[in-house]
């Protein structure tokens, strides 16, 4: 029987962040023995996302476990179909279905507050302001560090919320998800509507769209158990 430390954990960040997202998670996970690797996405396009992941897989050898935050989510569904990932897990993450964007289903439901934020900044790309932040995206988190995510942010493609996922690789993996209850930036209703899409196991935080960072606890246990299924399994 495999175990834990068999399964690489693949952290997927989502738009306006980076790998450091995942900060508070992975000390987490390396308590409990999992190896994890934490991508770099230039969050430029759905295809530059998604290739920028597959390289991360391609250098892991064992089974993987892909997590993917907010508009990640998006881009593991489409990476997800390498043949290493054996289980995804979305933390208030998109997850379309084949043809559909993520602007597809930021449009199925109300505009969360977090998307007044969201500017053009004259270049294509689009930036979160720093007023966002503080009080629609990272609203669980001390202002300093709201202050701190939202300089350190990179700018994010406006072609992120047309491009489409050709096909969704929950389709045919066993999948987590994690519902953010006090979500301001991705509405609630659509996590839980797609939660219950995807058969996902799922849990409910009490915690604001930065969960990974707010509850990281919490995250980490999500991850280590869809691990410990792929160890077990």
């Amino acid at each position: 029987m495999a175990s834990v430390a068999d399964v690489t954990v693949v952290l997927v960040h989502g738009a306006w962040g980076d790998g450091s997202g995942w900060r508070k998670v992975i000390p987490l996970l390396h308590r409990q023995g999992l190896p994890v690797v934490a991508v770099q996405n230039p969050t430029t396009s759905l295809a530059d996302d998604v290739a920028a992941t597959r390289m991360a897989l391609a250098s892991i050898a064992g089974p993987v476990v892909l997590v993917g935050h907010s508009w990640g989510g998006t881009v593991i569904t489409e990476a997800g179909n390498d043949p290493k990932v054996k289980a995804l897990v979305y933390v208030a993450a998109f997850a379309p279905e084949a043809g559909q964007s993520t602007g597809d289903q930021v449009g199925a439901h109300p505009a969360p507050p977090g998307l007044s934020g969201v500017k053009d900044d004259g270049t294509g790309h689009l930036k979160m302001s720093v007023e966002s932040w503080i009080t629609n995206v990272a609203q669980d988190l001390p202002e300093e560090e709201a202050r701190v995510l939202a300089a350190v942010q990179p700018p994010l493609g406006l072609a992120t919320f047309t491009d489409t996922v050709t096909r969704p690789a929950w389709a045919d993996r066993p999948n987590w998800y994690i519902v953010s209850l006090n979500d301001r930036a991705v509405s609630v209703e659509l996590q839980q509507e797609l939660a219950a899409r995807l058969k996902a196991r799922t849990t409910e935080l009490p915690a604001g769209h930065m969960s990974l960072l707010s509850a990281p606890e919490a995250v980490a246990k999500v991850i280590a158990e869809a691990a410990a299924s792929l160890a077990a399994g």
